[in-house]
């Protein structure tokens, strides 16, 4: 079998890369500590691993990290003009929405009825965007069982 440059060049990468999926998303945050209360105690998220510099939440899937901005470059902008935001799956978004609200959390946009769901957007410290979404697919229990908002049911 043959192989021109540029299929060989594809087939070689897919052999090096072998990218299975997603390890963790890494955000780039001007005080560890404020990000990690945002995260781990009004989101949710658990610690799975923790350093000063770096913080590792969740426990399966994609970790979220966060990793202070001074230690590798000046913090520059907010997701909304860097194009960043983070998509967390809720059980019910309303009551989500209402749970945030009531711990100070910024809204960046209400609640909106989409084909696929229910949608609303939140800002945390360092203004990323955080979009939290109620599927309306068929699965939609199998992908946010046991989770009314943000509170274990």
């Amino acid at each position: 079998m043959k192989f021109n440059n540029k299929e060989f060049n594809i087939l070689w990468s897919k052999i090096l890369m072998n990218i299975k999926k997603v390890g963790n998303v890494i955000l780039a945050v001007k005080d560890i500590d404020k990000s990690l209360k945002f995260y781990h105690e009004i989101i949710g998220l658990p610690i799975k691993r923790q350093r000063r510099s770096w913080v590792d939440l969740g426990t399966s899937g994609a970790l979220l990290s966060l990793h202070p901005a001074s230690l590798t470059a000046q913090h520059i902008g907010s997701s909304i003009e860097n194009g960043i935001t983070i998509g967390f799956l809720v059980g019910d978004v309303s009551s989500a929405v209402e749970e945030l609200k009531s711990k100070g959390v910024k809204i960046y946009r209400e609640i909106v009825d989409r084909d696929a769901g229910k949608n609303a957007v939140i800002l945390d410290p360092d203004d990323y965007l955080i979009s939290l979404f109620e599927p309306t697919f068929e699965d939609k229990t199998e992908q946010t069982t046991g989770y009314h908002g943000f509170t274990p049911a």
